[in-house]
């Protein structure tokens, strides 16, 4: 099943419904930014990989986004050379 959601919160939700295998996450998102809800969906969800899909190849921002509990990131500018590698490692370390 893939669902999509228009903002952290209802990502949140949807995860604790549809316990998806993995995540794709943006960061800038209204409500809940990515980060913000990384961490309630892996409790909700706990076998969810989450893969942050972002344009942000900030230092800081990977670090956040690992803290927060994300399996793997991606920038925009990569996505068609790593989405695949990426997801399919997320799921792996799970």
């Amino acid at each position: 099943m893939i669902a999509r959601a228009e903002n952290g919160q209802t990502a949140t939700q949807l995860a604790a419904e549809l316990r998806p295998d993995v995540v794709l996450m943006d960061l800038s998102m209204p409500h809940l930014d990515g980060f913000e809800a990384t961490a309630p969906i892996l409790e909700e969800a706990p076998g969810t990989a989450i893969v942050v899909v972002t344009g942000s190849d900030d230092p800081d921002d990977v670090e956040r986004a690992r803290t927060a509990g994300a399996a793997g990131y991606v920038t925009k500018d990569r996505i068609l050379a790593e989405l695949v590698v990426a997801i399919r490692s997320a799921v792996a370390s799970g």
